[in-house]
């Protein structure tokens, strides 16, 4: 079955009062057969997001496509993580994740670069609120193991800022000679 990509604002809003951004990857008809003939139903993921770093993924199952939809959105909202972005365009450094037979390479890109990536990614970066970044899927296209794994690698994302805490140094530091050349202390 086609796999629909629908991106719109609802009426959703977080704790904070934000408008969440949703959009649906796919859906699937999941047949089972039992004694007295097939039974149907159908199966939804769903990437919400509120464009400012925080984003999650959710599935569900139902009889009708609404209310797997639904029970989507719902599992989505429980599942937001917040990703630290750097200028709040793109990512901080180059990762790799993988979940099951899915791969994928994330790169960081310059201001105008867009986002180039395919497939259930992009819906991912757009909910997230990326705009520049450069993203390969290498293994599996199917949709679940392409979220999950890119979910993997951004899980490894980490700012300096948290770096330099946790290392109980400066970001400077941290950033090393780009840092001191940036601000002209050369």
């Amino acid at each position: 079955m086609a796999r629909p990509e629908r991106n719109k604002k609802n009426d959703n809003k977080d704790e904070q009062g934000n408008d969440l951004i949703e959009k649906l990857v796919g859906i699937n008809r999941v047949t089972k057969v039992v004694k007295g003939g097939k039974s149907f139903k159908m199966a939804a993921m769903v990437l919400i997001g509120d464009g400012k770093g925080r984003v999650g993924y959710g599935t569900g199952k139902a009889r009708e496509v609404p209310e797997a939809i639904s029970k989507a959105t719902n599992a989505a909202k429980r599942n937001m993580v917040r990703i630290p972005l750097r200028e709040g365009r793109t990512l901080h450094h180059d990762v790799r994740g993988r979940f099951g037979a899915g791969k994928v390479v994330l790169r960081t890109a310059p201001p105008g670069t867009g986002i180039i990536a395919g497939g259930p990614m992009r819906a991912l970066f757009e909910a997230l609120g990326i705009h520049d970044v450069v993203a390969k899927s290498v293994g599996s296209s199917n949709p679940h193991n392409m979220i999950k794994a890119t979910f993997n690698a951004l899980d490894q994302m980490a700012s300096p800022r948290s770096v330099a805490v946790r290392r109980g140094k400066k970001v400077n530091e941290i950033l090393g000679k780009k840092a001191d050349e940036a601000s002209g202390k050369e």
